[in-house]
């Protein structure tokens, strides 16, 4: 697996820079759609990209980060869940799946036509996924603990 390292650390890094722009870019769309009137031809073309990213960019990426995830956790061995910083990583990664998921709900909200959320909620929402990559990557990096 070591001569798989590179390899395998490259397509993590390059699957969760692919993720963290659709969760970045989807709830700034929700955003505007919030603001938009229902079975406007603008409130149509937000349903298509919404789907789009989600469907086709976010949903592939975070698949493949955290396969490749798991992939770096085998290379490392068990040993890696004995440093604090890991747990804090961890417990972020799985705190922006469930951000994932609620993306995919309210997506599926906007395609029916159902949305209830204001333009200021998707507005605070987007900064979530923004908070938890920070912390991500201090703790990978820095590994204060």
């Amino acid at each position: 697996m070591q001569d798989y390292y590179l390899w395998i650390k490259a397509l993590h890094v390059i699957s969760v820079i692919a993720w963290m722009a659709g969760m970045l870019y989807l709830p700034r769309l929700y955003v505007y759609h919030a603001g938009t009137e229902i079975g406007s031809p603008q409130s149509e073309t937000f349903k298509t990209m919404e789907l789009r990213l989600y469907r086709y960019i976010m949903g592939p990426a975070s698949v493949a980060a955290v396969l490749t995830g798991a992939g770096l956790i085998a290379v490392f061995g068990m040993a890696i869940f004995r440093e604090p910083w890991f747990h804090v990583k961890l417990t972020c990664v799985v705190l922006m799946l469930i951000c994932h998921h609620a993306l995919g709900r309210w997506r599926k909200a906007f395609a029916q036509d159902r949305n209830s959320k204001s333009p200021k909620f998707f507005r605070i929402v987007n900064e979530v996924p923004t908070l938890l990559m920070v912390v991500i990557v201090i703790m990978v990096v820095v590994k204060p603990f």
